[in-house]
Formats: C-alpha cells, structure tokens, sequence
C-alpha cells in the first residue's frame, strides 16, 4: 500500500525531482548514524545536519537534556527535511534513553574524544557492524554517563597548539572519513527497499503541495474500490 501511495504522490513531483530522489536514494544510508548530545548553538547543530544531507546520513539522534534542539535555517539551508531526526526530551535522563535505543537496534555506540584509550578515525574499524557516532556539546564534550556507556571511543589525530575542533567541523571531518571507507567497502550498507520507500514517501510529501488532502483522497478512493469488488 505505501508503495502504491508513494507512486500517486510521485505523480504532482517534477521529473526534475523525482530524478534527484531516484539518485539521492541510492546513496543514503543508516549503516551509520550520529548522536548529538545536549548541543546548545543552533547554529553547529544546524551545520552538523548540513553535513549529514550531504554525505547521505539518513537518521540523526538529538538528545535534548538542558538545552533544546533549535535549528537555525540559514545554516541548515533546508537540509533538516531530507533527514530523519530523532529526539530525546520526555525522559529524566535522555542520553541513556537514547543510547539504550540505539543499541537495541544493533549499533555500536562510538564516542568521540581526545581521550587516551580512544582509537584514532583511521585506525576505527568500521566492517565491525552498523555504528552511532556520538558528539557531545561544545564546550564539556560528552557527559561521563555517555562516555561510560560506548562500545568504543575515537578521536581525531591534532598537530596543533589547540585541543580540539569545533563540533561541526569534528562532524564533517569524521562523516567524510567514515563515508568513504564504507563506500568504498563491501559492507552492505545501502538501504533495503522498505527504508527507501519510507523515506521516498517522506521526501514526496515534504515537496508536494496539500499532500494530507492528496493522501485523505488516495486511501478514500482505495477503501471505496474495495467495497465495490465486495458487493460483487
């Protein structure tokens, strides 16, 4: 049924749109995802988003502890409607919630920090299974309770005087490396048909005009074709 909704919908989308969905599909993946923990400027989560779109980062986890997930829309340049983002809030400890979640669903939570016992991002191995690369807000980094909970901790070797990158930075450089070791891996990590016919009809409707009405009609349309084949 959804594909059959996806179809109609596709009829009120460009050909022009519909050929960038058809190849912006293909390269999108959930193998791996990325946490972002209790950021407070909407401008680097904006630019993290930013970047995830690009690199064809379907899901994001946002974990909203003290301060709340807020997106400035000129950073973000429309990147927030391609994605699909998850938040955190409702719990007395979201960070734990969240990585409880993800582990539930089979990914290996990956901290990012300059700390000691971490592996450096060329050495991260990332055939091990799907993964959540987890940044924490930019001045404490990760919360010890985060930290405590991954499976395995990365950093980004440094050259410099300064301790560290600015956290959109840190996501891109990681995003860019880890994408391409994937794609350039035998690691099945493109989505299944299921996934991209949910996020397809996600895309569709964010571009189709009145697309809630459109759909009303489609499933009215549907129920009333059946109870015409039932009366004969």
């Amino acid at each position: 049924m959804k594909e059959k909704l996806l179809e109609h919908l596709l009829e009120f989308v460009s050909d022009n749109k519909k050929k960038l969905f058809a190849k912006n599909i293909e390269h999108r993946t959930k193998y791996m995802t990325l946490v972002l923990e209790d950021l407070y400027q909407p401008h680097n989560a904006s630019a993290v988003m930013r970047s995830c779109d690009c690199f064809g980062i379907q899901d994001i986890h946002v974990i909203e502890n003290k301060n709340n997930f807020e997106e400035n829309k000129e950073i973000a340049m429309g990147s927030t409607k391609w994605l699909t983002i998850n938040r955190y809030f409702e719990k007395e400890n979201n960070t734990l919630d969240c990585i409880k979640k993800l582990k539930s669903e089979g990914y290996r939570i990956v901290g990012t920090t300059p700390h000691s016992k971490s592996c450096s991002l060329e050495e991260f191995d990332v055939s091990k299974g799907k993964f959540a690369l987890v940044f924490g807000s930019e001045e404490p980094g990760m919360t010890s309770l985060a930290i405590e909970n991954c499976d395995e901790l990365i950093n980004i070797p440094m050259l410099g005087f300064t301790e560290s990158f600015n956290i959109s930075v840190s996501a891109a450089i990681c995003l860019h490396h880890l994408r391409w070791k994937i794609s350039n891996s035998e690691i099945p990590y493109k989505l299944s048909d299921s996934e991209k016919t949910e996020i397809l009809l996600k895309w569709t409707k964010q571009v189709v005009k009145s697309s809630e009405l459109i759909e009303k009609h489609f499933f009215e349309n549907y129920r009333n074709k059946l109870d015409n084949e039932n009366i004969f």
